[in-house]
């Protein structure tokens, strides 16, 4: 359920990017651009990157967890990392990738403010959304496109090399970052994968 969300909340923001002349013609110019380079960047955060082996990332997960840096979510669905100091406040990100041909292919990661409640607007998607952006600006560098979308107002993505960076509102509550390799997306044959048919159109739009 969690990946069909992700997957169909993705569809809605390059609905977006296809919709608009001016953000269409910036994010077309920046894939071609970017993948014509040759340049591959596959790194992630905490040693994991695009392309990584099931069994490396399970392992790797493991040696983090044994030194207390990640845990496993309440539901042993997603792996949590509490973040106390990216933030003005603290917040929790959660992660699990998708995996083609025993690879990573995709990593959808949710961040939320811990002290998130309905009353409390200061901690709301709005703000966390802003210091999701400007931390990745930190990591990534800073060519984000503001994708101006009529359901889920700014969404902010970014492509370096193989690499799609996609950040976005689910709703005031939680922010999404999934990292993509395009390179492995235009070529996803494998019909036992878990992206998806939304996905699979998603790619197909995004090559015209």
């Amino acid at each position: 359920m969690k990946t069909r969300f992700i997957v169909f909340l993705t569809a809605i923001i390059f609905a977006g990017i296809l919709s608009g002349c001016t953000p269409k013609a910036k994010y077309d110019r920046m894939v071609k651009r970017e993948l014509a380079s040759g340049i591959r960047n596959d790194s992630i955060f905490m040693g994991l990157y695009l392309g990584m082996p099931e069994k490396d990332f399970y392992t790797r997960c493991w040696i983090l967890n044994g030194k207390g840096l990640i845990r496993q979510s309440p539901r042993n669905m997603s792996v949590e990392y509490e973040m106390k100091n990216e933030f003005k406040s603290k917040a929790t990100m959660d992660f699990y990738p998708e995996f083609v041909k025993g690879k990573i292919y995709e990593i959808p990661v949710r961040f939320i403010y811990n002290g998130w409640a309905p009353w409390n607007k200061k901690l709301s998607s709005d703000s966390l959304q802003i210091e999701v952006v400007n931390w990745f600006k930190k990591l990534y560098g800073d060519n984000f496109i503001d994708v101006k979308h009529p359901v889920r107002g700014d969404a902010y993505v970014m492509v370096n090399g193989n690499r799609r960076i996609s950040i976005f509102k689910e709703n005031e509550m939680y922010v999404w970052a999934v990292y993509t390799d395009l390179l492995v997306k235009k070529n996803v044959t494998d019909s036992t994968s878990k992206i998806g048919e939304i996905q699979k159109e998603i790619s197909k739009k995004l090559e015209k």
